[in-house]
């Protein structure tokens, strides 16, 4: 019998993960660069990120300038926004996905066949929106390390990890986790049902 409290568990930390990256698209905390200016008593801290960049100063004054164009822009931050986008859209698709295959719906009505299908279809979709919220972010996060210790880059230029670099990490796990209780729900009933079911429509 389908365990209905895994799948809440799977639904809610999908739900979870989801938020967390409509957080880090929106967030200008993904490269932070700290110090402090000509006079001593002024220190100022540079936010960037995908959509904007924002100075705040310790006075409590913050100023935020959107991008004047996307194709000046570096690869790292034009493909994070095309796969932050696309985490956005893919994370709202695998919950809706998931949530018509759970046990406590009433989508395929009683159908075990369909409603194992759907379940795993919106487990795979979880998989695949983890991956677009983690490659923009470790690809943002290796180029931040690598300009630190490029001795190349003037001090002013180098950046630090942000929050969102952080709250990127997780939102991934969060969604990853939501997938493999998806798959732990009674595999015998759902995967293996789901596999004949591939196999008597010959894909």
């Amino acid at each position: 019998m389908v365990n209905t409290g895994m799948q809440l568990i799977s639904f809610t930390c999908a739900v979870t993960g989801w938020i967390m990256a409509i957080a880090v698209t929106a967030l200008p905390q993904w490269k932070v660069s700290a110090f402090i200016g000509s006079n001593i008593l002024t220190s100022e801290i540079k936010w960037e990120g995908i959509w904007m960049n924002c100075v705040y100063q310790t006075t409590g004054h913050m100023q935020c300038k959107t991008y004047d164009s996307m194709l000046a822009l570096p690869p790292d931050i034009q493909a994070a926004r095309a796969l932050m986008c696309l985490s956005i859209f893919m994370g709202w698709l695998s919950c809706t996905v998931s949530c018509c295959g759970m046990k406590c719906t009433t989508c395929a009505g009683d159908d075990r066949r369909a409603k194992a299908g759907i379940a795993l279809s919106g487990g795979v979709l979880f998989i695949l929106t983890g991956l677009c919220v983690l490659i923009p972010v470790s690809w943002t996060a290796n180029t931040v390390v690598q300009d630190f210790y490029n001795p190349n880059v003037p001090l002013m230029h180098k950046r630090e990890l942000g929050q969102a670099i952080y709250l990127g990490w997780a939102a991934p796990c969060s969604v990853l986790c939501a997938a493999v209780c998806l798959f732990w729900v009674d595999p015998t009933s759902q995967a293996v049902e789901y596999i004949r079911i591939l196999r008597y429509t010959g894909l």
